[in-house]
């Protein structure tokens, strides 16, 4: 009788702690599936919100496509990079190593966009001095020749052709990647592991109209990843600032004067494909060209 009352006894002890485990568990397990609902409510709207960050930049890089022509080829290879990253959002379900990667990605591409737009609104600012120029220039012919339409349409023909002929040209446009050897000789090389610095080459054509003496020349190297390669050089013009890969002073003398600036390298930034150069003399560009690297 004692026997099997001790045995009542543990029977119901055994049975409460399986229920306060049963309960337990039970909790555990609702507050798990809530705590799991809402971290994927939390990926999905982030999600969400990294699809309208690209989108976004799609529509920023489509207006200021529209709107410019020379840096035109740049901007769409921008374009369709951000493109290809909102495919890869869209056909993939939220998680959080995917979200992390895609918020770095997104990070480089807006450093790219502001980039690239200082590029295209520098470019800009430049064509809109140069219109408010020629604008003031007209004004003042107008206001000279006012005794005869005829000679007024002459006079500023012929002000925009001297305009026109009297700026610095260059021709034979070319870079080259190339080796420093210890005597200091340059040696022309096309492997990016290899090269230690980029050579840009030009001519400036001989132009009696242009003004001599001394030019401040500079140059953009960038790589095919639209990112700037050189010592990065920041020059305050007039329209605002500029940044260069290299920069050299020449004594123009009316003549042919062949050209060549070194702009160093960093590894980092070396990579296979196509470079692009853009030459100026202080804020005026004067020539673009590309050249390959392996």
């Amino acid at each position: 009788m004692m026997t099997e009352k001790k045995n009542n006894t543990a029977l119901k002890i055994l049975t409460g702690v399986l229920a306060v485990a049963l309960l337990a568990l039970g909790i555990y397990t609702i507050k798990f599936y809530n705590e799991e609902k809402e971290n994927k409510a939390i990926l999905t709207k982030e999600k969400e919100v990294i699809e309208d960050e690209l989108n976004d930049l799609i529509k920023k890089y489509d207006e200021a496509i529209d709107e410019n022509q020379v840096m035109d080829q740049n901007l769409v290879d921008a374009r369709n990079r951000i493109e290809r990253l909102l495919d890869s959002v869209e056909d993939n379900e939220a998680n959080l190593v995917l979200i992390s990667r895609y918020r770095r990605e997104i990070s480089n591409l807006k450093s790219e966009k502001d980039r690239l737009f200082r590029v295209v609104d520098s470019l800009n600012r430049q064509n809109q001095m140069m219109s408010q120029t020629l604008d003031s220039t007209n004004v003042i012919l107008q206001e000279r020749t006012r005794v005869s339409d005829s000679l007024q349409t002459t006079n500023q023909d012929l002000s925009n052709k001297v305009d026109r002929a009297a700026q610095l040209k260059v021709t034979n446009l070319r870079g080259e990647g190339v080796i420093v050897r210890n005597s200091g000789k340059l040696v022309e090389n096309d492997r990016t592991r290899r090269i230690d610095q980029i050579r840009t080459c030009f001519t400036i054509t001989a132009n009696d109209l242009a003004g001599p003496g001394e030019k401040n020349m500079y140059v953009q190297v960038y790589n095919p990843e639209n990112e700037l390669v050189g010592d990065e050089i920041v020059i305050e013009h007039e329209g605002g600032p500029m940044v260069y890969s290299a920069a050299s002073k020449v004594y123009y003398e009316n003549n042919e004067l062949d050209v060549c600036l070194l702009a160093n390298t960093n590894e980092n930034r070396l990579l296979e494909g196509t470079y692009k150069l853009y030459v100026y003399a202080d804020a005026i560009l004067l020539g673009t060209a590309s050249f390959n690297l392996r």
